[in-house]
């Protein structure tokens, strides 16, 4: 049975350095990255040069936009280990593909799909999955209406594949907290709060 391990933090908290450290330890060199980023102006192609030059170079790469559970049973041989690299830019492609004339339920139908059929791939394959992404609710509400669609989603995408993982790590300024390990239940917060 697959495992799922998230990683989740903010911009520059070092959650894909972590990730990849994580990966080699797990999977030396049997690991597949699966990129889902594409280059669409120079910081982007910039950032991926980055995170390749950053993994070593033994590891396959698979890039991939949207729709994961496809790609993941074609992989042969399958690793030991699969880093997905990472959910912020798949939930972004699965909302921008949709385009402007899609209603916000849809987009949501799509995207509970794709993470629904992603997450039973990954629990009937072998291999540990790890899974990088951002932690976007903690700022300031969007001015725009697609900010706070996307914002929406990914809080939603994080909450089901969290509750899915065997382990969660959250990654705050290159330090990581083992969230599992201190996640407590309703009953548990009720209890305390209790005189």
């Amino acid at each position: 049975m697959g495992q799922l391990v998230m990683i989740l933090g903010g911009v520059r908290s070092g959650k894909s350095s972590f990730a990849e450290a994580l990966a080699q330890k797990l999977g030396d060199d049997d690991v597949v990255y699966l990129a889902t980023a594409e280059s669409c102006d120079e910081e982007m192609s910039d950032r991926i040069a980055r995170h390749q030059a950053s993994r070593p170079s033994s590891w396959s790469t698979i890039e991939s936009r949207r729709e994961l559970a496809k790609v993941i049973p074609d992989i042969s041989p399958a690793p030991r280990v699969i880093l997905l690299d990472c959910l912020t830019i798949w939930v972004s492609n699965i909302l921008l593909d949709a385009g402007d004339s899609t209603p916000f339920a849809e987009i949501e139908r799509q995207m509970r799909q794709e993470i629904s059929d992603f997450m039973n791939v990954v629990k009937q394959s072998n291999v540990t999955c790890l899974v990088v992404a951002g932690e976007v609710g903690m700022g300031v509400v969007p001015e725009s209406l697609l900010g706070r669609q996307f914002r929406d989603l990914h809080g939603w995408a994080n909450q089901t594949l969290v509750a899915a993982a065997s382990q969660t790590y959250w990654r705050v300024a290159g330090s990581t907290v083992n969230l599992k390990s201190i996640s407590q239940s309703l009953d548990e917060c009720v209890k305390e709060c209790q005189p």
